[in-house]
């Protein structure tokens, strides 16, 4: 008898975040979507047979999109997640930018001076005058 799936992972529970746009209210936001990363244990379990060893030498580490719908926050609807894809292999994950380096890429490319970081205005002097007089 085979072995269920199951059997050669261990789960572990995630939320990751996404942005998605809500197609009746056109806004868009980000939600936190969970996940089950499914890890492959070192070694295949007691009382597996040579197929099941042969389909444990195959096996991938991958995460697992549990949900399917999300409530948009601005207007209350639910609304499908708009992508195919509901199974990422970890190994494709890995090289992957961050969305602040893609972001740095992009203007580094079209050529526009990457944005200083925000400073605060100094104070007028009316501010910063000795209170001389009060009592």
């Amino acid at each position: 008898m085979a072995l269920d799936e199951r059997a050669f992972f261990t789960d572990k529970p995630e939320t990751r975040q996404g942005r998605f746009q809500c197609p009746r209210c056109r806004r868009t936001a980000d939600y936190s979507i969970r996940w089950v990363r499914r890890l492959k244990k070192d070694r295949a379990p007691a009382g597996a047979d040579d197929a099941d060893r042969a389909r444990f030498a195959k096996l991938r580490n991958y995460l697992l999109r549990l949900d399917d719908e999300v409530t948009c926050k601005a207007c209350g609807k639910k609304f499908e997640i708009p992508s195919q894809q509901s199974l990422l292999f970890l190994d494709q994950l890995e090289g992957l930018p961050n969305d602040e380096d893609l972001e740095r890429d992009i203007a580094a490319a079209s050529g526009e001076p990457e944005p200083a970081p925000p400073t605060k205005p100094a104070l007028p002097p009316r501010f910063t005058r000795k209170s001389t007089g009060w009592k």
